[in-house]
């Protein structure tokens, strides 16, 4: 007579034929919702469940998401004290930039070495403020690191993660070679100013994209340690401070243009991802009043970036800021899409706004020295995806940057055109 098979076979067994048969359990496992302040995490898991699922569409996106990573792989680290001379003050660990649009007005000489007086020609980008100072690199830093993270969580490719933490770990953390968190010498102007307010704008412009990568590595990316993510905490909560307490920042957070809008949106992002989220549900609420009220005006044109000679980048340009701020919004229960001024003025009217020049369907009637139909991109994604039917009609309609178009794998505005200022 022969004996029955003991239970604990049988279930080794079957678990053994559903392992080679049935499909990859890792695959359909949800992965983690990064707590970002710009990009919506939920959809960012939803994404990655529908690229394990093999979606065509997407996996295009990554193929031209994973192509920018690669390219970084083998680039950096950098870091603030890699440039020629320091800033004022001698401090090698503090950041240093130059205004761009600032030009000498003599050639240098030994006693006059740079070129002085300086004066201004707006539009019209200097190009000696690319080499010498930490502002080509920073943007490197933002860059990369958001790249990578974004490429680390769809593929869980190490190399991408691994690369990300160098980047992140030499420019703020490694105490050899970090940055100080302020911006008391951006933008400044040879022979005539150490720093400026307005230089507040190299990082407000971009850093939220590392603010996002950090949340990403924090879902479990390799070699971004726990140490690591409580420094970097602390490095924000420590920039954080200054941008609310410096004399630069409060000057900046007062400027009635994009550099204000652009303020407001780091001011939103970092206190979010710091725990300040009261903080960061008022600076989006303010911005109603304080913001939408005065520089939109009633047909959906921002007169002080017309009043610009780039009047369609700085139109696009406080977009992006805009609507990046209406993300950070979401989290903190504030819809500033829906928001209407006295006059009607709103985010959604100053999409429509672009929109013929953005679709192709008209010239764009404003001074602009160098055009790119696509810098309006994105922001048009982003009122799309907020429910404006113009915008979902144009999306078809759109240019896409050089690159490709991310939009589906990091749905949050950039700035499409590169210029800074």
């Amino acid at each position: 007579m022969s004996r029955r098979p003991r239970l604990s076979v049988l279930l080794v067994a079957a678990a053994t034929l559903t392992a080679l048969f049935a499909p990859s359990a890792a695959a359909h496992t949800a992965p983690a919702a990064p707590r970002t302040a710009v990009l919506d995490g939920t959809r960012l898991q939803q994404t990655k469940l529908r690229l394990d699922r093999g979606d065509p569409q997407l996996r295009r996106a990554l193929r031209q998401l994973t192509a920018r990573a690669d390219n970084w792989l083998d680039q950096g680290p950098w870091t603030v004290v890699d440039k020629p001379k320091p800033a004022p003050g001698g401090d090698v660990h503090e950041y240093l930039s130059q205004a761009p649009y600032w030009w000498p007005t003599t050639t240098p000489t030994a006693d006059n070495p740079w070129g002085c007086p300086y004066v201004q020609r707006d539009g019209q980008r200097n190009p000696e403020v690319d080499t010498g100072t930490d502002r080509q690199d920073v943007e490197k830093v933002f860059d990369s690191t958001y790249d990578l993270a974004l490429a680390w969580y769809y593929t869980s490719d190490r190399r991408y993660a691994h690369k990300a933490d160098q980047v992140l770990r030499t420019w703020f953390l490694d105490p050899a070679t970090r940055m100080n968190p302020n911006l008391d010498h951006a933008q400044f102007i040879p022979c005539k100013y150490d720093g400026r307010a307005i230089g507040i704008i190299d990082f407000s412009q971009s850093y939220t994209s590392v603010v996002d990568a950090v949340a990403i590595l924090g879902t479990g990316a390799p070699a971004w340690t726990s140490n690591d993510r409580r420094a970097m905490a602390g490095w924000n909560a420590d920039f954080l401070g200054w941008l609310r307490n410096s004399a630069f920042g409060k000057e900046e957070g007062a400027a009635a243009n994009n550099h204000g809008t652009f303020y407001d949106m780091e001011l939103a992002a970092l206190a979010y991802a710091t725990g300040d989220t009261a903080l960061a549900r008022r600076t989006v609420l303010d911005a109603r009043a304080k913001r939408i009220d005065p520089q939109i005006a009633g047909d959906g044109s921002q007169p002080q970036e017309l009043a610009r000679t780039r009047s369609w980048h700085y139109s696009t340009f406080d977009l992006v800021a805009y609507t990046r701020l209406a993300a950070i919004g979401r989290h903190v229960g504030v819809n500033l899409w829906t928001y209407q001024g006295p006059d009607g003025q709103g985010l959604l009217k100053a999409v429509d706004y672009l929109l013929p020049a953005a679709t192709g369907a008209a010239a764009w009637p404003h001074p602009e020295l160098e055009f790119y139909r696509y810098a309006a991109s994105d922001v048009v994604h982003a009122a799309a995806d907020a429910g404006d039917p113009r915008a979902k009609a144009a999306v078809p309609k759109l240019e896409a940057p050089p690159g490709g178009d991310l939009w589906a794998l990091r749905p949050a505005a950039e700035q499409l055109d590169s210029i800074a200022g």
